[in-house]
């Protein structure tokens, strides 16, 4: 199973990013045998003490730079100086002193500075002379082979933190949506608990009293009546008993509190506490509010309610000026529409994922009603049209 610190997908990530130690313990490997060679030729061909002790000073450089690498660079370049200023070949100290700078710079540390050290007493060496002073080619070689060293080790840095930063940003988003997609489930499962114990529960309750008053007024003589209304009342009473198990399922897991978690739903009743609730924190709201029964029924009330409530925080979010929102009954249904104007900033830390709309829609549909979204000149509205006893509309 994928966790989201698991991120496989796209390009494979190249060895030596996931095994940076290993380039790193290479240029080291490769300063070490040229260190070798040199000390071997040195001894081979019989060249003076001097020159033995500057090649022997470049590879204490190279050793020191492992621990110190300012200190580190500082001497293997020295070296370099000193071969050039004994009039011996100071190539193969220059290979030193730029895979030296080569690691300084992989490591981190200040490539510009790093390269003008060792670009500076490339060129002391050069134009003290003896026997490659004025060569503006050996010069020119020298300055781009420190160049080199220093931009090859910054560039596979960067490339390194590159795509190290964009491997956690993937792990990030990974779970960030799944916290996202954890934190809606817990919404809409406590939504739909709330509903269940409010107008499911209510329902059910006002029918076992329906049926308790009809059993209350039957004659002595309905034996059978009686017996069918005793059963349907324990058919609601079971009901009920499931309602409540399957409240139970509904609120495993969640950390919201029990009282919070069976608080009343919200209903038509409930729009002007919510229109407020909008305008304390910054949204103007012009509301009109017209209805024949301010309470309605349940169902249709809580959908009235979450309409309201997913226009008006996109508005929030993403509309500028005032919002308007007009409810009112006509022709035997409720209408209800919320306008704004479209803003041009995003309002708030993080944007919608777009699945309120959905949600809106799908709870306009499951009443009997049907929902518009339309978004022009400058203007988003959303319009919805329902049953106040949420019958099916023709």
């Amino acid at each position: 199973m994928r966790t989201p610190a698991t991120v496989d997908d796209g390009p494979r990530v190249p060895l030596w990013i996931r095994r940076p130690a290993a380039l790193h313990l290479g240029a080291y490997v490769l300063a070490g045998l040229i260190f070798a060679a040199q000390i071997i030729t040195a001894l081979a061909i019989g060249s003076e003490l001097p020159t033995i002790l500057a090649v022997l000073l470049a590879g204490g450089g190279v050793a020191l730079s492992w621990w110190r690498p300012w200190a580190g660079l500082v001497v293997t370049s020295a070296a370099s100086l000193a071969v050039t200023a004994l009039g011996d070949d100071p190539v193969s100290v220059w290979m030193m002193a730029v895979l030296v700078l080569f690691s300084f710079t992989f490591r981190g540390k200040p490539p510009v500075p790093g390269t003008a050290v060792v670009a500076a007493f490339f060129f002391a060496g050069l134009w003290m002379g003896h026997g490659f002073g004025s060569g503006s080619l050996v010069s020119a070689a020298a300055l781009f082979t420190a160049i080199g060293g220093g931009a090859t080790g910054a560039a596979l840095r960067l490339s390194r933190d590159h795509w190290l930063v964009s491997e956690e940003r993937a792990r990030t988003a990974v779970a960030t949506r799944e916290m996202e997609v954890e934190r809606r489930v817990t919404e809409e499962r406590l939504r739909i608990a709330r509903d269940l114990h409010d107008v499911v529960g209510h329902q059910v309750a006002m029918l076992s009293v329906h049926l308790g008053v009809a059993e209350i007024g039957l004659p002595e003589q309905a034996t059978s009546s009686r017996q069918a209304l005793e059963s349907a009342r324990s058919n609601a009473r079971n009901v009920v008993s499931e309602t409540q198990r399957i409240l139970s399922l509904l609120r495993r897991g969640d950390t919201i509190p029990h009282d919070d978690a069976l608080r009343p739903t919200p209903s038509l009743g409930s729009l002007d506490g919510l229109i407020a609730s909008f305008g304390s924190i910054g949204l103007d709201v012009s509301a009109s509010i017209s209805l024949d029964d301010p309470e309605g029924e349940p169902s249709v009330g809580v959908t009235v309610y979450r309409i309201v409530q997913e226009a008006l925080t996109n508005a929030y979010r993403h509309g500028e000026g005032a919002a308007t929102v007009d409810i009112h009954e006509s022709d035997g249904r409720i209408h209800v529409t919320v306008s704004n104007r479209i803003g041009h900033a995003l309002r708030g830390a993080v944007a919608g994922s777009g699945l309120g709309l959905v949600g809106m829609r799908e709870r306009v549909e499951s009443c009997g009603g049907r929902l518009t979204i339309v978004t022009a000149d400058g203007q988003f509205r959303v319009s919805a049209e329902l049953s106040p006893i949420g019958a099916q509309l023709a």
